[in-house]
């Protein structure tokens, strides 16, 4: 049995917001490293010691914004994998979607490293998560969609 995919026409929304989504990581790669130098944390050390971030707040911010990539890059492939597969079926709305989690991505960032710290991140993470959930299924949705018996 084979299959031909023929993408749909808004299928451009779709590589427009997964190339944001790469931004997104460069923006992480500066904001981590901004705060990186700001503290003073050589390399190779992943992340300030607990001792050094209670005492010193830009160790801090390096922590969280070190959490903040690694969350991000724990979340990008599921992203990606669904918003790819999801916009099969739905472009726009998979775009859409996709957007937010983005947005939500962004304002995890910016929230988690200011003034908040790790209470800051909450907002961005629940716009995100709720994105992300919504792509999941929409995902599943497609791949039964494209099975033979339906």
């Amino acid at each position: 049995m084979s299959l031909t995919l023929e993408l749909p026409a808004e299928y451009g929304y779709t590589i427009t917001v997964a190339a944001a989504s790469l931004v997104l990581h460069v923006y992480h790669m500066i904001l981590t490293s901004r705060a990186r130098k700001a503290s003073g944390i050589p390399y190779p050390n992943p992340y300030a010691t607990a001792e050094q971030a209670d005492k010193d707040p830009k160790a801090m911010t390096f922590n969280c914004a070190q959490r903040a990539h690694a969350n991000y890059t724990e979340n990008i492939t599921p992203f990606i994998g669904s918003l790819l597969i999801s916009s099969l079926a739905f472009p726009k709305a998979s775009a859409a979607l996709g957007g937010i989690w983005v947005l939500g991505r962004f304002w995890y960032a910016v929230g988690y490293t200011g003034s908040k710290g790790p209470k800051g991140r909450v907002p961005g993470f629940m716009m995100s998560a709720y994105s992300l959930m919504a792509l999941n299924a929409m995902a599943v949705f497609t791949g039964v969609k494209l099975l033979p018996q339906f």
